[in-house]
């Protein structure tokens, strides 16, 4: 212990104390066999490259859960526990089918509001952008299997509990979901600083869904290649970009605007 001139005692600090242990992770081939098997939702399997062929990366397959080979290594960063070479991250919340949202908005006679988050990776993000999409009326945001941020307690508190209310799909390919959005009629737009037409000049009043990209490189050239419409937000500043979570609540509130006349 280390004496201070107070009189009282206060403990050294370390720098490589264990972390706490993930409240969002399984591990161990038996725990995440199970928790496959109950139905709950996986946001990723993290699998050690050296094992060989296991009975959960054949249910992971059937089931469209997302894995990732990697070094025993970063197994080991996340838990100090025994984990077989598996852990699995598990989902907050339960997603929805795309093709349901859609007939559904249809059937109540409304007029689709859909946001697809081209690889948002960042948590805390996502859990902003779900915020904003709740509160302007998104009838479902729309993410890929892959590359896209874990769905964890962090992005349930940053949406504010958006996410209990607001549905999220999971989409194996995203070219393919932007052909299943416009033959149900809805127009795409993609929001991207690299066009010159301007998000005030998009009629969102009719069947839309909004592509927003990646925080790194924005949307990928295929999605950008097979959209209706490109448009930016316009910048009059230095700084050449928005933050994604604070451009998709500029492009949500003007699709509001358009709405409601």
């Amino acid at each position: 212990m280390e004496n201070h001139s107070d009189g009282q005692k206060k403990p050294f600090k370390y720098f490589n104390q264990a972390k706490p242990e993930n409240k969002d992770i399984v591990f161990g081939i038996q725990s995440v066999l199970e928790t496959i098997r109950s139905g709950k939702e996986i946001d990723k399997l993290l699998v050690q490259r050296e094992l060989g062929s296991l009975e959960v990366l054949e249910f992971a397959r059937l089931k469209g859960i997302p894995v990732q080979k990697v070094p025993s290594e970063k197994l080991d960063r996340i838990t100090r526990k025994n984990h077989q070479g598996v852990i699995a991250f598990v989902s907050a919340i339960n997603y929805a089918k795309l093709e349901n949202i859609v007939a559904d908005v249809y059937e109540k006679g409304e007029v689709p509001l859909i946001l697809v988050l081209d690889r948002i990776t960042d948590v805390r993000n996502f859990g902003a952008i779900a915020r904003t999409a709740e509160c302007t009326g998104v009838h479902a945001i729309v993410i890929p299997t892959k590359g896209a941020a874990q769905i964890n307690a962090d992005a349930m508190k940053t949406s504010s509990g958006a996410l209990n209310f607001l549905p999220v799909c999971r989409e194996e390919n995203l070219f393919h979901t932007v052909r299943y959005l416009q033959n149900s009629g809805i127009q795409v737009v993609a929001c991207s600083e690299k066009v010159s037409k301007n998000i005030y000049d998009i009629d969102f009043s009719v069947p839309t869904a909004i592509i927003m990209g990646s925080e790194e490189d924005g949307i990928s050239d295929d999605l950008m290649r097979s959209v209706d419409e490109l448009a930016t937000i316009p910048l009059v500043g230095r700084v050449g970009s928005l933050n994604v979570s604070v451009a998709t609540g500029v492009i949500l509130y003007e699709a509001i605007r358009k709405r409601l006349g």
